[in-house]
């Protein structure tokens, strides 16, 4: 695993023009290539708006946190539950996605998903106290969770040789919208009134236009025959093959990480078979120890991802620093994602072992953390910049979901599988912070919480970024 080729194999590329078509179930010719490349475009479009909504109706709450605690009476204990409701939503409707994929396609349930996160923004300000606005906004967190989960998948089937690259994009578009939402959301309230309620609901437009670039591929027989991971009865493409391949993501035929490969092929997802409708053999992902020591580091970097959101500004307000300037520093935590998003991708798809990119953004995290303890505000512009650095972690867990499965059936299973378990592990996190907070009277408690979580999260990071693929392991 040295280049961003050998995260995925070696994939075969899209349907060159002089590649005999494929006829889909109706027996219309598929799109010709002019038109296919639209697509893919389209596709892309659709990755980096989605990208940008997975994360608004989180750090737009945490910005104006106070303003909300105040206006629903809240303590500072239920500000905490709050706090973790995000990890919680996405650990139980994140397991569902892999099911609604197989069932409607994976780009129905991402534009199901916006929907969702459109209409939870819109309701939740004006819900009517704590139970509405909890309930309205895990109906976005759901929208939310479903579109974590099936991002990987998506890139691995439409660009399964450029997993690195377009993996980086989504993770610099998910950093660009969360730290955007951490910067402007209070300057924007104070703008259209200064009620918070305005500015938590004008995320959902961005959402609604996040809809737009999924509806014509719901309509695109050719894309939602390459989502199916069953194949069609008279189709030969692959399960995690790009749109219009005739292979899938696995390569020539005869490869032995193929996940569509030749009939007969052993370790076919959903290669072409006499009738196209063999189905692809479920992986036990929990017999997999490297399964689950990502399941781990991507619970643990959760943790400190969503206790930086919910907390962050907080944190920096009562340090003395004044609301506009506290959500600036939350941005910069935030959009220090967006350029790190790109890079840590593509270098950790070059490397043989992710350990090393691990260690060095744990480390981040420990100083800035401490920094946030003994100098919360002379420093503060440092430890925002140090943990946001810490903080990509997350595009660092994605991009080994990519490479620790060798099939797109695989990258499903265990995406669905980390994320899920990890988001389970992330509930307590944010809660507990409350909690130390509230009875603590300061931020040392918690702030020693957050440093002593490092430790482990490293570790399980070393773990998981060994050169290993699950299905070997839950084969074994």
């Amino acid at each position: 695993m040295v280049s961003e080729e050998t995260a995925t194999t070696t994939s075969a590329p899209l349907r060159a023009p002089s590649e005999t078509p494929v006829p889909d179930r109706a027996g219309s010719e598929p799109p010709v290539p002019s038109a296919r490349a639209w697509t893919t475009r389209l596709v892309i479009v659709g990755i980096v708006l989605t990208a940008l909504n997975l994360r608004p109706a989180i750090t737009s709450l945490g910005a104006l946190l106070e303003e909300v605690r105040i206006g629903l009476g809240m303590s500072g204990s239920v500000a905490g539950l709050l706090t973790s409701v995000p990890p919680l939503c996405f650990a139980l409707f994140g397991v569902m996605a892999p099911r609604l994929a197989r069932r409607f396609g994976p780009s129905a349930v991402v534009c199901a998903g916006m929907v969702a996160i459109a209409g939870g923004l819109l309701i939740r300000p004006y819900a009517g106290g704590t139970a509405g606005f909890v309930a309205a906004s895990a109906l976005a967190l759901m929208g939310i969770a479903v579109s974590n989960v099936l991002m990987p998948v998506i890139v691995k089937r439409w660009f399964p040789d450029r997993v690195g690259s377009m993996t980086g994009l989504y993770s610099m578009a998910l950093a660009l919208g969360t730290s955007c939402a951490a910067a402007v959301t209070v300057p924007m309230t104070e703008a259209l009134g200064g009620s918070w309620r305005t500015g938590l609901t004008v995320w959902a437009l961005l959402a609604a236009a996040a809809v737009v670039p999924w509806l014509p591929l719901l309509r695109d027989r050719d894309a939602r025959s390459a989502e199916n991971p069953r194949g069609g009865s008279r189709s030969v493409r692959g399960a995690g093959g790009a749109p219009g391949s005739p292979r899938g993501s696995g390569g020539a035929p005869g490869s032995p990480r193929g996940s569509g490969g030749a009939p007969g092929s052993p370790r076919g997802s959903g290669g072409a078979s006499g009738s196209g409708r063999e189905a692809a053999p479920v992986l036990r992902i929990t017999r997999s120890r490297t399964a689950w020591a990502l399941a781990v580091f991507f619970g643990l970097q959760a943790t400190a991802a969503y206790i930086t959101m919910g907390w962050m500004a907080q944190i920096f307000r009562d340090a003395g620093v004044p609301a506009g300037t506290a959500g600036l520093l939350l941005a910069l935590t935030m959009v220090m994602g967006v350029p790190l998003a790109f890079v840590i991708p593509r270098l950790a798809t070059r490397l043989p072992h992710q350990g090393p990119i691990v260690v060095v953004l744990g480390v981040c995290g420990l100083l800035g953390y401490g920094g946030l303890h003994l100098a919360p505000a002379e420093g503060a512009w440092a430890w925002a910049l140090l943990i946001g650095i810490s903080n990509c972690s997350f595009p660092l867990a994605l991009t080994m979901v990519g490479m620790r499965a060798r099939t797109g059936a695989g990258v499903v299973q265990l995406s669905a599988f980390a994320q899920s378990t990890g988001y389970l592990i992330s509930i307590p996190g944010p809660l507990l912070v409350g909690v130390l907070y509230q009875h603590s009277g300061g931020w040392g408690l918690p702030l020693a919480l957050m440093a002593a979580l490092m430790l482990p999260q490293i570790a399980a990071g070393i773990l998981a970024g060994r050169d290993r693929l699950v299905e070997d392991e839950a084969a074994r």
